[in-house]
This record gives structure tokens, C-alpha cells and sequence, in this order.
């Protein structure tokens, strides 16, 4: 299967295959390690949440520049 194929597929489709896909992620023997950028950004915004410098959006003004 490729992006052209799955470009093919219906929305219902496409979430069937994104299910399966998580559903054969979880069974897999031994954990999935995450890489070191993302530890890096977590601490990061950690760090500015504990100095109070953190920004937080509303999902609704997130969704509204994401248009």
C-alpha cells in the first residue's frame, strides 16, 4: 500500500487502517523508544512552566489559525 492507494480510500476507510496499524504498534514485543529531541522539548517546556514563562492557546484559537 502507498499514499496513492490510501488517498483512494473513504474517510471510514482511512481510520480502519489507521486502527489497525496502532492495534499492531501495541502487540509488538518491547517498547517503541522515543528520540532525544523529544525529551529535549519536553524539558524545555517544563522548565518554562515551572518559571511561569509558559504561553498557553485555546483549542479553539489553535483551530482557528490551523484554518
Amino acid at each position: 500500500m502507498n499514499v496513492t492507494d490510501i488517498k483512494t480510500m473513504n474517510t471510514v476507510e482511512r481510520l480502519q487502517a489507521m486502527e489497525a496499524l496502532w492495534d499492531s504498534l501495541l502487540h509488538e514485543e518491547g517498547e517503541i523508544e522515543s528520540p532525544a529531541w523529544h525529551e529535549e522539548i519536553l524539558n524545555e517546556r517544563k522548565i518554562k512552566i515551572a518559571k511561569g514563562k509558559a504561553k498557553y492557546m485555546s483549542l479553539a484559537d489553535l483551530k482557528a489559525i490551523r484554518k
